[in-house]
């Protein structure tokens, strides 16, 4: 398995300005970035922050994470379901709140409301799927991670090839 210790030869070669995925270390990083987030859903803005956390972890695009506080009052939702991260915790997932009452919740995004030791610094902060609404960093359109079940947010300035695309379920 690769922890980012040394770029295995498949992976692509970061230009300036950008890094590759294959850098990132496992157990993963929470690195700040003072870059704004926008995430908008189908009836308008779910969150801006002015700054994030962002998880990177080998192999995987970064998770942005934005504070509870960047959240606009009322447009989420605990939505059912649970996951567990062995860095993190157990997870909770999050869906738009103003969804049709015979409609079945759209998970956007999750949380950890009572994370690890290592992420306590974090809970309750919320990462969305980009696949699901539309993620913004300093105003570039987040690009979804393939797969159902990641949530990173692949921008211009990560390199891959990134877990989830065809022929990855090995790393």
């Amino acid at each position: 398995m690769n922890r980012g210790d040394q770029r295995p030869g498949f992976a692509l070669e970061p230009g300036p300005g950008q890094e590759s995925v294959w850098d990132y270390p496992r157990p993963p990083a929470v690195v700040a970035d003072p870059r704004p987030i926008e995430v908008d859903g189908p009836h308008g803005p779910i969150a801006r922050a002015s700054h994030s956390i962002k998880v990177c972890e080998t192999s995987h695009p970064p998770s942005f994470y934005v504070p509870a506080d960047a959240i606009i009052e009322g447009a989420l939702a605990v939505a059912p379901g649970s996951s567990h991260c062995e860095w993190k915790g157990a997870a909770e997932y999050v869906a738009l709140a103003h969804q049709g009452a015979d409609t079945h919740p759209t998970v956007v995004g999750w949380r950890y409301p009572s994370p690890y030791p290592e992420f306590a610094d974090y809970a309750g902060w919320v990462s969305f799927y980009p696949g699901r609404v539309a993620c913004r960093v300093a105003g570039e359109l987040a690009r979804p991670q393939a797969g159902e079940f990641y949530g990173g947010w692949i921008t211009d300035d990560v390199v891959g090839p990134f877990k989830g695309e065809p022929g990855t379920s090995g790393w």
